[in-house]
C-alpha cells in the first residue's frame, strides 16, 4: 500500500474521516482488502460500516441459501421480499445491498467453503473475519493466514444466545499511540487462535470471564457433531453489543492504519449483567484484563 495516494474523488468523499484519523490512515484503508465469511446479523453492521469507511474491496463468502429464518437473524442486509431473496445465497443478497452504500468500494462474492481455500487465496486480503463456522475452520483459516509472508489481521466472531465473543490475531503488530503531545511506537505480539485456546485452564487467573470457558465448551460440543442452536431473536442483546464493538469498524480501522490501541485478544459480552470484558489470553503470559 506504500506509495499509493488518495485520488481527488476519494479525498472529497472521505474528507470528514480524514479530519478524524488522518490522510495516511484513510490511504491505507482505501487500499485494503477485506474478506468476511459467514453472513449473519453479527457482522452485517460491520460490513456496512467498513464499506462506508472506504475500504478498497470487500469479499463475502456464504453459500447458504436464504430462507425465511434468515430474516429473523437481525441481518438488515437481507431484503424482506421473498421474490427478491428466493434462490439466492446470503452472500449474494448482502453483496447487492452493500453495493448501494458506497459505489467506490468493490463488493463481490466468492463461492465455496472457506475451510477448503488454500493459503494463497488469503494472500489477497489484509483482514479476514470469520463467523458461523466450526472450531476446526477457525483454526485452519488462522493458521493459513499466519503462514503467509504478509501480516493478515484475523478475527473470529460468535454470538450465543445473549452472549458473544470476538477473537483478534494481529500477529506481530506495530502501532503508534499518542500521549499528550508525543507519539510513541508500540508493539504487541498476538498468539494464534489455537495457541490462545490451548492455554491450560489451571494456568488462567481465576477472574477470567466465565464466557471464555462457556465458548470453549460449546465449540467442543459442536465438534462432536451436536448443535446447541443458531442465533435467534433471543440473541439480539449479544448481537447488538458485538456490533458496537467490532461492527463500528473501529477495531479493523486501527489494525489497518496502525494507529491507536487495538483489542488484545478476546472480547466478551454477557447481556445478563450488561458487561463487556477484554481478556488478554496468551501462551507465554496468560492474564486477564477489563
Amino acid at each position: 500500500m506504500d506509495g499509493e495516494e488518495l485520488t481527488e474523488q476519494e479525498t472529497a468523499l472521505y474528507d470528514r474521516q480524514i479530519r478524524v484519523w488522518g490522510a495516511d490512515a484513510q490511504r491505507r484503508l482505501s487500499k485494503s482488502h477485506i474478506l468476511v465469511c459467514g453472513m449473519k446479523g453479527t457482522v452485517a453492521e460491520f460490513c456496512k460500516n467498513i464499506v462506508l469507511a472506504g475500504v478498497g474491496s470487500l469479499t463475502l463468502v456464504d453459500d447458504r441459501v436464504a430462507t425465511d429464518e434468515a430474516l429473523f437473524s437481525s441481518n438488515f442486509l437481507i431484503p424482506p421480499d421473498e421474490n427478491v431473496y428466493r434462490g439466492k445465497t446470503l452472500a449474494e443478497l448482502c453483496c447487492d445491498s452493500l453495493k448501494d452504500f458506497n459505489p467506490m468500494v468493490r463488493v463481490s462474492v466468492e463461492k465455496g467453503d472457506v475451510s477448503g481455500f488454500d493459503g494463497e487465496f488469503f494472500n489477497k486480503y489484509d483482514v479476514v473475519v470469520v463467523s458461523c463456522c466450526s472450531l476446526a475452520t477457525k483454526k485452519s483459516v488462522n493458521e493459513k493466514c499466519r503462514k503467509l509472508s504478509k501480516h493478515i489481521a484475523f478475527y473470529t466472531v460468535d454470538c450465543r444466545d445473549s452472549s458473544g465473543e470476538i477473537f483478534v490475531d494481529l500477529q506481530d503488530h506495530i502501532y503508534s499511540k499518542k500521549n499528550l503531545e508525543e507519539t510513541a511506537e508500540c508493539k504487541l505480539q498476538y498468539p494464534s487462535f489455537e495457541e490462545a485456546i490451548s492455554v491450560p485452564w489451571r494456568a488462567l487467573p481465576r477472574r477470567v470471564s466465565k464466557l471464555y470457558f462457556a465458548m470453549r465448551v460449546i465449540e467442543k460440543f459442536e465438534a462432536e457433531g451436536c448443535h446447541p442452536g443458531d442465533v435467534s431473536i433471543a440473541d439480539l442483546p449479544g448481537v447488538l453489543k458485538l456490533k458496537k464493538e467490532l461492527c463500528e469498524a473501529n477495531e479493523v480501522i486501527k489494525a489497518i492504519s496502525g494507529k491507536g490501541d487495538p483489542l488484545k485478544n478476546f472480547f466478551f459480552f454477557d447481556a445478563v449483567d450488561g458487561k463487556g470484558i477484554i481478556e488478554d489470553i496468551s501462551v507465554s503470559n496468560p492474564k486477564s484484563g477489563s
